[in-house]
């Protein structure tokens, strides 16, 4: 089960391209795309290509990513000041407080300098009847005067409820950073619990030496720690549950009401690291925001300490709405796997430990966390780390089927799921890997019955109505006219969420195309010779049943952001994109 190398998927012959034509059409499409690149080359001479960043070895930077320009940076000189942005009328304009600002201060001095809208209506300003980015919504013919004036729909305002919680508030972020939180409460549990965890190390070295009845270790009981935090610890019913992964950058909240809208049980944010929530950082603490459609959400942190993993805890739990916390232990980037974190804390087990009962004594709601097999391919280690964790606390275990060595280019072991599942039941588990059908889900449910559900990922990238799918034991032939309205959802969801100006527009654009980047990888059911399509096959070159189709099936990023174009209109001056996950695998 662990080995595997990339198949050929089966398409029927009818839609298979010819080898010549298709490599015409690529090299035409790579050359106009490299043209358009070439044309933005930095004065260090980088070469851009759509895939990969080549430079001189000398001066090769190191690093995850290290290299990937920005999509899009806007001059502060070409932005409204925020004092003119939101004004209904001449009464509510303000002088700007700050004598050295930079940005725009009149209204037709912005308006005229302003981008071409990209459409007559705004998305924003329809559903809650305000726009809150005001004259420099993209959208605002339907909402801005002639005069600069941000006009309203008072009963929509009315009508209209916050659907997005856990927001960073001002004053929590300025004692964050002033370093004035008071984490008095994590902080005792920690220390306790260090010293609990000293004292029956003595106690567990006397007692080989037949020498306890001479000491006093003074242990601290669990008696102390109830005292301290008298709570009562929600539950959760996991069985059968569809669980969304956690996914670095594609696992946005746009992206997971998607899912939701699919049948996705429970849904989690995106990694977030415990040091920069912490540090009160705005764009850490976006990845903990949950939408009203979410009934059962997590937000998963990565930490290498017990002090910063239980802070974050007691800050999270005081101050955001969550059902569980999940503690990221499988992360296999170098960045994080060197400092201890991730997928390296699995080789820390008293740091592990003293992490995991702190964190979970504190919290009132359940503590959770995903694993992978090990760190080395050839060296599991799962199912002698996964008893323990459950005796300190754990309410819950995600198994990802690979190791940090494997990334992606091996299959799941669902045999070894199996194995740590069975060996803990009735305690509950959920497997993780190689699911991009309801065929593969009863398979790994027939591999691993003690499994209590199922995490997936990349299958939801590929093709998000796989819960559908899963819930329904059917496959779902699903229309290129039925796909771009789920992208064109996305992007009204990521509008909502990034906002309606020039920035909001371009984030929406770069989190589309990061998604266009695994989208692409669904083939049509009614394309296939043998359905269902397995997630690390690859594709022949193929057309599809209509030019929308085909234009969906390819694999070029200038291709994507044709896609991206057709939603949130044409790309600005200076535009770049280089896919993030370049994944070794298919």
């Amino acid at each position: 089960m662990t080995n595997s190398s990339a198949g050929v998927c089966a398409i029927k012959v009818e839609f298979i391209a010819q080898k010549l034509e298709n490599c015409n059409n690529i090299q035409e499409t790579e050359s106009s795309l490299k043209r358009k690149l070439d044309s933005n080359i930095t004065s260090d001479n980088k070469k851009l290509k759509c895939e990969n960043v080549e430079e001189p070895h000398k001066n090769k930077k190191r690093g995850q990513n290290k290299a990937r320009p920005k999509t899009f940076q806007i001059d502060k000189q070409n932005k409204p000041c925020p004092s003119i942005i939101d004004i209904k009328s001449p009464d509510e304009q303000q002088k700007c407080q700050f004598p050295n600002c930079k940005y725009i201060h009149n209204p037709l001095e912005y308006l005229q300098s302003k981008p071409k809208d990209i459409y007559e209506k705004c998305h924003l300003f329809d559903v809650r009847g305000r726009c809150p980015r005001g004259i420099a919504c993209r959208f605002g013919l339907s909402h801005i005067t002639a005069e600069g004036y941000n006009i309203t729909d008072d009963n929509k305002v009315k009508a209209w409820k916050e659907d997005t919680k856990n927001s960073l508030q001002t004053s929590i972020q300025i004692k964050l950073q002033k370093k004035k939180y008071d984490f008095s409460i994590a902080e005792s549990v920690v220390k306790r619990m260090d010293c609990r965890n000293v004292s029956q190390k003595i106690d567990s070295t006397l007692e080989n030496s037949n020498a306890l009845n001479k000491v006093n270790s003074g242990v601290i009981t669990d008696e102390d720690l109830i005292k301290l935090l008298p709570r009562e610890k929600k539950t959760i019913q996991w069985q059968d549950k569809l669980y969304l992964s956690p996914l670095t950058t594609v696992g946005n909240l746009p992206f997971r009401r998607i899912c939701k809208g699919f049948g996705a049980d429970i849904t989690c944010g995106e990694m977030a690291l415990c040091e920069s929530l912490l540090k009160g950082l705005k764009q850490e603490w976006a990845l903990v925001k949950r939408h009203e459609s979410e009934d059962l959400f997590g937000a998963q942190i990565c930490g290498n300490n017990a002090y910063t993993i239980t802070k974050v805890a007691q800050l999270l739990q005081e101050n955001t709405e969550l059902d569980f916390i999940d503690l990221n232990l499988g992360c296999p980037i170098d960045l994080i796997y060197k400092k201890g974190g991730g997928s390296g804390m699995m080789h820390r087990l008293p740091a592990l430990e003293t992490s995991i009962k702190s964190t979970s004594k504190l919290l009132n709601i359940p503590f959770t966390a995903k694993i992978r097999t090990g760190v080395y391919q050839d060296k599991k280690i799962a199912h002698t780390i996964i008893p323990k964790m459950f005796d300190w606390g754990v309410s819950l275990i995600t198994l990802h089927g690979r190791s940090r060595e494997a990334r992606y280019t091996k299959s799941a072991d669902w045999e070894y799921i199996e194995t740590c599942a069975k060996a803990v039941a009735p305690l509950p588990i959920f497997g993780n890997g190689d699911i991009l059908s309801y065929q593969d889900y009863l398979q790994k449910k027939e591999l691993a019955p003690s499994v209590q559900g199922v995490m997936i990922g990349r299958g939801a990238l590929i093709k998000p109505w796989i819960f559908t799918e899963i819930k329904e034991q059917k496959l779902l032939d699903i229309s290129s006219k039925e796909r771009f309205e789920i992208i064109k959802k996305f992007t009204y969801y990521g509008l909502e969420h990034w906002g309606s100006d020039t920035q909001g527009v371009e984030n929406t654009r770069r989190f589309l195309l990061e998604w266009l980047s695994f989208l692409y990888r669904y083939v049509p059911v009614g394309l296939l010779e043998r359905p269902p399509q397995r997630i690390n096959e690859r594709p022949p070159t193929y057309f599809g049943r209509d030019d929308l189709e085909t234009l969906m099936a390819s694999g070029n990023c200038a291709d994507w952001i044709k896609i991206s174009e057709m939603v949130l209109g044409p790309v600005p001056d200076g535009f770049m994109f280089l896919p993030k996950h370049k994944a070794n695998s298919y």
